[in-house]
């Protein structure tokens, strides 16, 4: 029994682990995405890999949700596939709902801040662009030093 348990707890891990490693791929893939289609496609990913099923309710044992459902629709054996597309969905709808309020709440927060923005107008500078351009391809031009031995393009 000692060596069974430190397998179960090992095969956790690794899972744990590459489960983590793929949240973080999801993440990066998901980077340039506007934030309203990024932060649900981010949750999803998150609970499809993070949630667990029961497999054996008198062992107490559990397994990924997601590979008790592949499994067992790929080989036709058993039947914890319900039960486990019951937990994703369960664990989905808490995810969601909580997603829910926070976003509630940033988007209060959010509307607050640019009133507070307004009052800051008289640090804008007054210049129109073709000023501040000018002005800039002003800064631009420097002589060349004897040393200077790269010559930068000029776009």
């Amino acid at each position: 029994m000692f060596l069974f348990a430190n397998e179960y707890l090992l095969a956790w891990s690794a899972y744990g682990i590459a489960a983590l490693g793929c949240l973080l791929v999801w993440f990066r893939i998901t980077r340039p995405m506007w934030r309203w289609l990024r932060e649900p496609l981010r949750l999803i990913m998150a609970v499809l890999l993070l949630t667990p099923t029961i497999v054996d309710p008198a062992k107490e044992m559990f397994a990924p949700a997601v590979a008790i459902t592949a499994l067992d629709l790929l080989f036709k054996v058993g039947n914890n596939a319900w039960r486990a597309v019951a937990d994703l969905a369960l664990y989905g709808l808490i995810a969601f709902a909580l997603y829910a309020l926070f976003v509630g709440l940033r988007f209060l927060v959010e509307r607050r801040r640019p009133q507070g923005r307004s009052d800051s107008s008289d640090d804008e500078d007054p210049r129109t662009l073709r000023e501040r351009l000018e002005e800039d391809e002003d800064d631009d031009y420097r002589p060349a030093s004897r040393y200077q031995t790269r010559t930068e393009p000029r776009l």
